[in-house]
């Protein structure tokens, strides 16, 4: 996982009205929070986040959070926890950073992102994707954007469970082993199609019978 460094600033005004003035300033409010330290009020600048997100592969973004303080910066390891957007303007209002140690582990979800096609796929069979997302635990520098199956084997009614993720090594999975990731499942054929199957047999039947009374 790729680490970015983003620069903040301290601040000590609380409140809307401190918050809005940040804004207009094109910065967004922010907290530092963990079991390192007390939690610790920043501003970081809007465009410099938003282009982090932007280019971001997963959702769990860690950071080199680099802090400008009257005694200088300090730098403290960081992941973004949350982050609140207007619903409205589409724009930032908060964001929520969770101080990390890169010898204590994380407990994140990841995305399992399916590969390949699948043999019951090529015989009509349906790919359906259970769980696109597992809990793992590991220490920050083994930890991955997402991980990869395989299906390209499973055949009509044959499926993949958490225990056959293939992980990298330092990297466990929390979930339960026989919770189905993904499955084939048979063909099935809905009311719509059945109409149209007793109408194309109506029909060739009419046709038949219209034949025969033609040669009568």
């Amino acid at each position: 996982m790729v680490q970015t460094a983003l620069a903040a600033q301290l601040r000590t005004s609380r409140g809307k009205e401190a918050a809005r003035k940040l804004r207009r300033n094109k910065q967004v409010p922010g907290i530092i929070y963990g079991p390192y330290s007390q939690p610790v009020m920043v501003a970081v600048d809007y465009s410099q986040l938003n282009k982090i997100v932007r280019k971001a592969t997963s959702e769990n973004i860690m950071l080199d959070m680099n802090i400008q303080t009257d005694k200088g910066t300090e730098t403290k390891k960081v992941m973004l926890k949350e982050l609140q957007v207007d619903p409205i303007k589409d724009t930032y209002l908060h964001a929520d950073f969770y101080e990390i140690s890169m010898d204590t582990e994380l407990t994140v979800e990841i995305p399992v992102h399916l590969v390949n096609t699948p043999v019951g796929v090529t015989k009509g069979g349906v790919l359906q994707h259970v769980k696109r997302e597992i809990a793992i635990s590991c220490l920050p520098d083994k930890l991955v954007d997402f991980v990869e199956v395989d299906v390209s084997d499973l055949d009509i009614g044959d499926a993949v469970h958490v225990a056959d993720i293939p992980l990298p090594e330092g990297v466990e999975c929390l979930d339960e082993g026989d919770i189905t990731v993904a499955v084939v499942a048979a063909p099935t054929v809905g009311p719509e199609r059945e109409a149209e199957e007793e109408l194309e047999e109506e029909t060739a039947e009419e046709t038949e019978k219209a034949e025969q009374s033609s040669e009568e």
